[in-house]
């Protein structure tokens, strides 16, 4: 934070100097009048930086990830509902933040609210922190004059929102470790055991049988190229990042992830529990249905849900309804379009989108309970077919080395 020289007098008109720290001019002048201090001379001076704080600052993270918003948007909540000024709340968050990257956010959103801009303008100058659903709920906040049950709505959806993402990657944690130690075993096999078993053959030499003569030569050739394959690996894995971050890209891998077996079906519920917590969300706060559905879309994390979405805005548009419009998407079960119905007819389609987001947050609990049992038998064929190769590629001549021996 930059460091301000200040000359002023007091209420005895006593002449005061000092130095403070604060985000701007007009902070140093306000904090000023408010100790009883009349301004006459404000400079920015030179702000010696302790080495131990810098360095402090480069080892904070960087990343503003969803605990930061929770905490960030309940502080707010809590400054609100207390009568607090947002200038002078969002000075406390500064100082008490412990992300770097949220703090210097925050000292510009003060910055610009200082400078005449409304709050919900000042976070949409940071698209990649806060989300439209963030800013447009704000922004109703703050023309309704209830921002701090704003503030209460997003962190209730960011908390509900969190909780499914951590459920869902504890779940494909498992699978993904144990297909890791199976291709880190394959590695190893190729590398290092089977070139011994390719000597031990050689020099007794055996007739090998085509499996083994297989196995040997995937063995040499990792052994002869592995900087080849290590570097393809690379390459490939940088091409499919950097095509995911195009537009085409991020639509199709969304696409395809809805579709992995077993595991697909989940993430296709945890996506459609956050996308219906969030409409129901925006409906309360008092945002309008077609902007709802427009800043939702951009807010369920997934391009081929939110293409859909944004469909069904233009199907509103030209005066559908909710449910027929919901219907030609393909996303939701029945029981989840009749409760959508429902909703349309008695009014409280709110009420019914926070059951609906239940419904599918339930069901993503029951999945996750049994995922274990599901992927369990798929890992058993993986490892049992890896067995069968090394037993009819190793064993079957160490069989035919044993006989030697005998005879």
């Amino acid at each position: 934070m930059p460091s301000f020289k200040y000359r002023g007098r007091s209420g005895r008109g006593e002449l005061i100097s000092g130095q403070i720290e604060a985000v701007s001019v007009d902070a140093v002048a306000s904090q000023l009048l408010t100790s009883g201090i009349t301004p006459v001379d404000i400079a920015e001076g030179r702000h010696r930086e302790d080495p131990w704080k810098s360095l402090q600052s480069k080892l904070k993270p960087s990343k503003v990830d969803l605990t930061d918003l929770i905490l960030l948007s309940r502080q707010m909540h809590t400054l609100m509902k207390a009568g607090v000024p947002i200038s002078r709340g969002m000075l406390g968050l500064i100082e008490s933040t412990r992300n770097a990257a949220l703090a210097e956010t925050l000292r510009d959103v003060q910055l610009n609210l200082e400078s005449g801009r409304d709050l919900a303008s000042a976070l949409a100058r940071h698209p990649r922190i806060f989300s439209p659903l963030f800013i447009s709920m704000v922004r109703v906040g703050e023309t309704t004059g209830q921002l701090d049950e704003a503030f209460l709505r997003i962190t209730q959806y960011l908390e509900a929102d969190k909780e499914t993402r951590e459920r869902v990657k504890a779940a494909v944690r498992y699978p993904i470790i144990v297909l890791v130690a199976i291709g880190i075993a394959i590695g190893i096999m190729n590398v290092f055991v089977i070139p011994e078993f390719a000597k031990l053959f050689a020099s007794q030499k055996l007739e090998l049988p085509w499996q083994t003569q297989v196995i040997i030569s995937v063995s040499e050739f990792s052994v002869a190229w592995w900087h080849v394959i290590l570097g393809a690996v690379l390459a490939i894995a940088i091409g499919v990042r950097l095509y995911v971050e195009t537009e085409s890209g991020r639509y199709r891998w969304d696409r395809l992830k809805l579709r992995v077996p077993i595991v697909g079906h989940i993430i296709h519920r945890a996506i459609m529990a956050r996308f219906s917590r969030a409409f129901a969300i925006a409906l309360r706060a008092g945002v309008p249905l077609i902007q709802s559905l427009t800043v939702v879309a951009r807010a369920v994390g997934n391009e081929f849900v939110s293409d859909h979405v944004l469909s069904m805005r233009n199907g509103i548009e030209r005066g559908e309804t909710l449910t027929r419009v919901a219907i030609t998407t393909g996303l939701f079960t029945p029981v989840v379009l009749q409760m959508l119905a429902v909703g349309e007819e008695t009014g409280s389609v709110d009420e019914l989108l926070i059951e609906v987001s239940d419904f599918y947050e339930r069901e993503v609990d029951y999945d996750l309970k049994y995922l274990g049992d599901a992927i369990q038998p798929v890992l058993l064929t993986i490892i049992g077919v890896m067995l069968l190769i090394l037993m009819m590629g190793v064993v079957l001549p160490m069989w035919d080395l044993a006989a030697n021996a005998r005879g």
